[in-house]
Formats: structure tokens, sequence, C-alpha cells
């Protein structure tokens, strides 16, 4: 709710009459956007259709790099970027503080505003706030705790229980949210069995397919799944029905709506997803780019991460899922 309440304050802002006395054009301004992962993928088309959305609003213009949701891919695409010098960049912090902290250095000594959504850059932050820095996402390591929290009631999950988790431990920033649900299992007393999602089901979750049907095959004892990956959580059904799984045999959770994801959740599937709102990790660093350019605001710090969305409450949502707006 807080952050539809941003989001209606800076429309409103942009819609009165007392803004409307200022140019508000956004003329000239040229922004890069980074919405992470493969054009078309379930999450980051989310994204993309949030910056859109802003970018018709404010007339600005803006580019777009896809990554594949490939760390080192978008180190070397926000250099690229940096070096057609636009008016601002915005970012996702998946390669974290140390591989992106230069890169953020040499764009700002060249006047160029950078922002950063999904995974945050804590460091980068808090050097260049006052200059537009912002964040727009999920707190990653209370995200992955909020979702294994609930997971553990939603599953039925008890001490001794087997769980798979899948995610990216080896990925600075963005592996938070994997440690914070593998921390809350065991200390649960759930066993943990932990696999790393590799680079080629990272940009492809259809690959994933063969890899998940072997893992269940191979840990039989297998209660629940926690997928860390919105592209992957949308692709749990094929994973369960490759495994040779009825919905429910196996609990599924992850992250993130989609049309996907709420097929899986209706079918039984997906047990449950926190969703953070992926929509407003494109359209508010958007704005977060026009307010500062224009207007000299300062970065926002904006926490996405919203509720748990089960089979009880999906109702509410699926048509914006749908929609490609949730």
């Amino acid at each position: 709710m807080r952050n539809w309440l941003v989001a209606a304050g800076v429309c409103a802002f942009l819609a009165s009459p007392a803004a409307h006395a200022a140019d508000m054009s956004c003329a000239g301004k040229n922004f890069v956007f980074f919405p992470g992962g493969p054009e078309g993928g379930a999450f980051a088309s989310i994204v993309y259709a949030g910056a859109k959305a802003a970018a018709d609003q404010t007339g600005c213009h803006v580019d777009y790099v896809w990554s594949d949701w490939n760390p080192q891919k978008m180190v070397q695409q926000f250099s690229e970027a940096i070096a057609r010098k636009p008016t601002g960049i915005s970012i996702m912090g998946h390669p974290g503080d140390e591989a992106l902290d230069p890169l953020i250095d040499q764009a700002r000594k060249a006047g160029i505003i950078v922002t950063s959504s999904n995974v945050d850059l804590p460091k980068a932050e808090g050097a260049y706030k006052t200059s537009g820095f912002g964040y727009v996402g999920a707190k990653n390591y209370t995200a992955g705790e909020s979702l294994a929290t609930g997971a553990l009631n939603i599953c039925g999950l008890k001490s001794g229980d087997e769980a798979f988790v899948w995610g990216l431990l080896g990925q600075a920033g963005r592996g938070e949210r994997t440690k914070g649900i593998i921390d809350v299992l065991k200390k649960a007393g759930v066993t943990v069995d932990y696999l790393e999602i590799s680079d080629a089901v990272n940009g492809d979750s259809s690959q994933g397919i063969p890899i998940f049907a072997s893992f269940a095959a191979s840990h039989p004892g297998m209660k629940a799944a926690f997928i860390d990956h919105g592209a992957l959580t949308a692709t749990i059904p094929a994973y369960m029905k490759a495994a040779g799984k009825k919905p429910g045999e196996i609990c599924g959770v992850g992250f993130d709506l989609s049309a996907p994801t709420v097929q899986g959740i209706e079918d039984g599937y997906i047990a449950a997803v926190l969703d953070q709102q992926p929509f407003l990790q494109g359209y508010l660093p958007i704005l977060q780019l026009y307010l500062t350019s224009k207007f000299g605001f300062a970065g926002m710090d904006i926490d996405t991460g919203a509720a748990l969305i089960t089979k009880a409450n999906i109702d509410a949502v699926a048509p914006l899922a749908k929609e490609g707006i949730r």
C-alpha cells in the first residue's frame, strides 16, 4: 500500500495545477533501463511494462537493455551504457557493490544519474542518494525470510523434513534472498538440499526441467521445493509434471507473480509466492530518473516486497497479473 501511495503522490504532483505552471517536459533527456532478464521473460517483461508505462506518461526517451539475469553481462552492458552518455541509467544490482561501484563512480563523474532496482546496492546508495541514487525492490534477505517463514506453515514443514532450495548463493547481493530462505529452514530443523541455479537455467528456465526431474528422483523424501527465481517459479508446474508429481505432492514455493505463476497457483502446483511487484521496479526508477534530472530530487528507497500470495487470495490479483501489471 505504501508503494502505491508513493506512486499516487508522484502522479498527483505531475497533474497538479502548480506543477503545470512549471516546465514538465522530458525533452532532451535520454535514459537507459535494465529490465534484468531476457526479453519476453516472465518477470522481466513485467518490469519492462512498468518502465514503458512511466516512459509513456513522462514522455522520456528510454532505451532498454536485456541481460538474461547474467551479472557479468550486466557489468559489461553498464559500462557500454555509460559510454553512450545518457542522462540517466537504471541498473539492477545483481553483480553487487564491489563490481558495480567503480562504474557508478565513473558515471557520476560524467554527470550521469544512476539508480537501481531488484537488488539493492547499499554502499552506492549511501554515497549518491542525494544525487538521485534510489532503490526500488524487495529487501532480499528479509524477502527470503518472509517466504520461508510463511511456507513452514503453508507446507506443513517440521523438524526433520527435507526441502530443496534452488537458488543463487553464488551471486553477491542477490544471494541474500537464498540465504534468508536457508537460514529460516535450518533454524526450524528442516534438512536443506541446495542446488545453485546455473547460468544456462538463469537465462532460460525451461532448461531446468530435466535438472529438477533428476533431483526429485534422487531425493524421494523432498517435501517442499523453494525456487529463488521468478522465471523458474513460473515454470514450477512444468518441473513437477516432468518429475511425475501431482499438484501438491511437493509443496512448491517461490517468488513473483506472472500469468503462468497465477495458473500454477490455481492448479495447485504452486502453494505460495512472495510478490515483489515487478511492475513498480520498472515504473518507479523511470520516475526517479525523470524527477532527479528535471528537479533535483534525491533517491527514493522503496521496498516492493509485499505479502504472500496463495490460493486463498489469488483471485484478487489474478486479473492484473494476466495483464502484466502484478
